[in-house]
Formats: C-alpha cells, sequence, structure tokens
C-alpha cells in the first residue's frame, strides 16, 4: 500500500513527525512525503524537519506566499501532478490550511480516498478561511480522524458519521515523545527571561495582523500585560506579523516587547513550560500549552478546542488591551486540569489503524 502525506505549515510537519515515526516504526505503508512549500520560511519549516527527525521530502511544491487564492491553485496543481505519477491508495492531509484543500480537492477528482487528520473542528465565523478549508475537506474526506469526541459530534450534527473516528491528538504524541527533550531552564537563560515571570505570545492570523487597529491593539495590550502584571512579554515574530509591523508602521509598538525570530518546537515548548501563560491567535499552540500544564489566552472569536474554554483552561480575548488585561488576570486565578480530553498518547497509532481498516 502506498499513501501520500502532504504538509505544507508549521503544524503539519509536527503531525507528520509523530505519524510518519510511527508508519516506519510498524512499516505499515510505503509513505509518501510532499511538503507544498505554504511555509517557506527556513525557521518556520526546515528547523522542524531538523529538530523532529522528520525524512526530507518527496516533493517539494514551492507554493511560497500569496492570495488564499493564489496557493490553493498552485498547490492543487502540483498535487495533481504527483498524484497521477505517484498513483497512491489514499492521500493523508492534517488540519485546515490551503494545502490541505488543495490536496483534498486534487485527490477527490482523481478519485484518490481522502484521510483528514484533525477532523472536525468548528468555530466561528464560518467565513475565516481555516473554517471554509477544514468544512469543505470533511465533505470530500473519506477518513475523517478526530481529535476529541466533540468532533465527532460536530461531525454528526452535519450528517456526517460514517467514516469518523476518534483517534486522540498526534499533538500530544508528540509532547510526550519530545518531553524528556526539552530544557525550559536553559532555553530561558538563553533568551534572557525568567522562569515563571514572563508569557509566551505568538500572533500571526490574518484577521489579526492585517487589520493596522488590530495588531496595534494586540501590541498595545501584549505591552499592557507586561506593565500591570510584571511579565516580560517574549513575542517570536511570524515573517507575515514582521512584514505586517512594517508596512503598518508599528515598529515603536512591537519594540516595547521582547522580540525574536521564530523559533523551533523544542524552544517554543521549554519556553511554554516554564511561560507563566500564553497568548496567541494559533489553533496549535493554545492545546500545546494544555499539554505543558499552561493556561492560555486565545486572541480569536473562537476556537476549535472548545473543551479549553468550556472548562475555563483557555479564554478566548480581542485584539484589544482591555481585553487582553482581563484574560490575563482571568489565567493568574486557579482553575481544575480537566484532565485527558484528547487521548492518551497513542494517536498516531490508532490513526494507523483506522487507516489499515478503512483501506483494507
Amino acid at each position: 500500500m502506498k499513501i501520500v502525506s502532504l504538509v505544507g505549515a508549521r503544524p503539519q510537519i509536527v503531525k507528520e513527525a509523530l505519524v510518519g515515526a510511527a508508519v516506519r516504526q510498524h512499516s505499515a505503508w510505503r509513505h509518501v512525503l510532499v511538503h507544498s512549500g505554504q511555509h517557506y520560511d527556513a525557521n518556520m519549516s526546515d528547523v522542524f524537519f531538523q529538530e523532529l527527525d522528520i525524512p526530507r521530502p518527496d516533493y517539494h511544491l514551492g507554493v511560497g506566499s500569496g492570495s488564499h487564492a493564489a496557493m490553493t491553485a498552485a498547490a492543487l496543481v502540483g498535487m495533481e501532478k504527483v498524484l497521477l505519477k505517484e498513483k497512491p491508495d489514499a492521500l493523508l492531509v492534517y488540519g485546515d490550511t490551503n494545502t490541505t484543500l488543495a490536496g483534498a480537492l486534487a485527490a477527490a477528482k482523481l478519485h484518490v480516498p481522502v484521510i483528514h487528520v484533525e477532523a472536525g473542528i468548528r468555530m466561528q465565523p464560518k467565513t475565516m478561511p481555516e473554517e471554509i478549508n477544514r468544512v469543505l475537506t470533511d465533505r470530500l474526506a473519506a477518513l475523517m480522524c478526530c481529535c476529541s469526541a466533540l468532533g465527532r459530534d460536530n461531525l454528526a450534527a452535519e450528517g456526517l458519521t460514517a467514516g469518523v473516528t476518534v483517534t486522540g491528538d498526534v499533538m500530544y504524541d508528540l509532547f510526550l515523545r519530545m518531553r524528556p527533550r526539552l530544557t525550559p531552564e536553559a532555553t530561558c537563560a538563553a533568551f534572557g527571561v525568567s522562569p515563571d515571570r514572563f508569557v509566551v505570545a505568538t500572533l500571526h492570523r490574518d484577521y489579526n495582523v492585517d487589520d493596522p487597529a488590530s495588531l496595534r491593539g494586540m501590541l498595545n495590550g501584549l505591552a499592557r500585560v507586561q506593565e500591570e502584571h510584571g511579565f516580560t512579554v517574549l513575542l517570536p515574530l511570524h515573517p507575515r506579523t514582521r512584514r505586517r509591523i512594517a508596512e503598518h508602521g508599528l515598529e515603536d509598538a512591537a519594540a516595547m516587547l521582547r522580540t525574536c525570530e521564530p523559533v523551533g518546537y523544542l524552544e517554543l515548548m521549554s519556553l511554554t513550560c516554564a511561560a507563566a501563560f500564553v497568548i496567541t491567535d494559533s489553533g496549535g499552540l493554545q492545546k500545546e500549552a494544555f499539554y505543558a500544564g499552561k493556561r492560555c489566552a486565545v486572541m480569536m472569536p473562537d476556537t476549535g478546542w472548545r473543551e479549553l474554554t468550556a472548562c475555563g483552561w483557555n479564554t478566548l480575548c480581542a485584539p484589544e488591551p482591555q481585553s487582553l488585561l482581563h484574560a490575563a488576570a482571568s489565567l493568574l486565578a486557579p482553575v481544575a486540569h480537566p484532565g485527558d480530553v484528547y487521548g492518551n498518547g497513542h494517536a498516531a497509532e490508532n490513526i494507523i489503524r483506522a487507516i489499515r481498516s478503512k483501506t483494507a
């Protein structure tokens, strides 16, 4: 059996690390890896292949940056060529990026079954690019692997029950695997921050950073959290965010924070383990913080990980100073840990088992 696995952005690369390793360990099938190049910056892509011991991709599509239409179209054309050449038994896609949807479209039109890992996530507003991508990918998928029971319930509410399975979250697998390699104290020293006296923050979503008012509000809000709560805010700058700061003339606002280049998984998780809490608009980091035992303020109107906000572990906030201050204060109050929401650390094996059963 041959399966093509498609990645293109940091969260997908991280998930591929676990699934690909489990495939090799169990000799499950011939695994052909394709990188779309959606995250083309070396710090946003190459470093993860190095840290997580992922084999070099068999194909690199070179999609790069651009509009949603341009990226999706380029990945669609590239994936069609790969699928026609490889003739796989299935295509494995992760998450909710333009790469994910492009791969699913290319496969579906060539009658190649689509396997969607991290299926069933739903959130508002429905006009979000990620929401459009994940909903359409689920509609095209033959097998939908959900991180939690909530994903399964979301799909059932849309009439999607065939080919749905709850596997757990491979990000939890990865955290458990990498935890012995994390170096919180040494990494804090390297970045000049003190354990429990700083906040990890990340900003990258287009509706947050492309709007000058929102971006200014987030930067000023982070500065207020830093000033009023006494925490240093460490902000690794996503390439998109760095560009928008320059375009919108917000260098002075960013200068109030401790900024740095994007960091790899080991550095980011080492910092997260040592932070007081996390502030982010990343779908992945808000859940990775949970695995590290840290709470998170999510700068989004909604979250796909509603299990964590429903129990009060994480909190949503708007991209403006007062909302960020309120969220930071709420994260400092004690709350009970919700337990093993996303499985027991064997999601990759569960995904392989589900794929073998589906394609047998």
